[in-house]
């Protein structure tokens, strides 16, 4: 069993640090789950530079990564959109489903054309990173003007760029999944003009 790289410890710390920001944001303590929020997004930038300088990209890491970043995101959206939270801005809750709706997608999709065809390699988009991004800064924004207790149009501006960004990655990913299942048809006949 391969020891926790420091890298792979920074990803389980920002694990642990859900359940405190939802706690937080629970009790009415939005300055506190901004913080640990930021600290969160820290430590997501940490472990990737850790990794890559000390040449400690493991199979581990890999996976946590990109999971640990998915839990805290919907965590985040599913906490800013509960009813009966005291909360200035909410987000609605048809974003909140639409954005893990294409989660769940994704992957389903990945496993569908990995059980069909063979194990493909995804790797994330420009546009899957500029969703990512779009919604960190949604939930940034929301949590700061709920901090203010601000309703603010910014928080809405957000919301509408979060779900363009979600169409546009959603289509992307198909569209890209498409040309792999249609990949293994078109090899044979490539080989043959060889």
């Amino acid at each position: 069993m391969t020891a926790l790289t420091p890298a792979n410890q920074l990803t389980l710390l920002r694990m642990l640090l859900i359940p405190a920001f939802v706690i937080l944001v629970v009790y009415g303590h939005l300055g506190w789950a901004l913080v640990v929020f930021a600290t969160a997004g820290i430590t997501d930038g940490l472990d990737g530079l850790i990794a890559r300088r000390s040449g400690q990209r493991t199979r581990l890491g890999a996976w946590l990564d990109p999971m640990a970043d998915k839990l805290l995101l919907v965590t985040t959206f599913v906490v800013l959109t509960l009813p009966g939270l005291d909360l200035a801005n909410r987000l609605p809750i048809w974003l909140t489903v639409l954005i893990i709706s294409r989660d769940v997608v994704i992957v389903l999709t990945v496993a569908i054309v990995n059980l069909a065809i063979g194990p493909r390699t995804f790797r994330p988009s420009v546009f899957g990173k500029i969703a990512t991004a779009t919604y960190i800064v949604t939930a940034v924004i929301t949590m700061l003007f709920n901090y203010l207790r601000y309703r603010s149009v910014v928080v809405d501006v957000f919301v509408y760029a979060s779900l363009a960004i979600t169409l546009v990655s959603s289509l992307h990913y198909i569209s890209h999944a498409a040309r792999i299942i249609d990949e293994p048809q078109r090899m044979p006949a490539v080989g043959r003009t060889l």
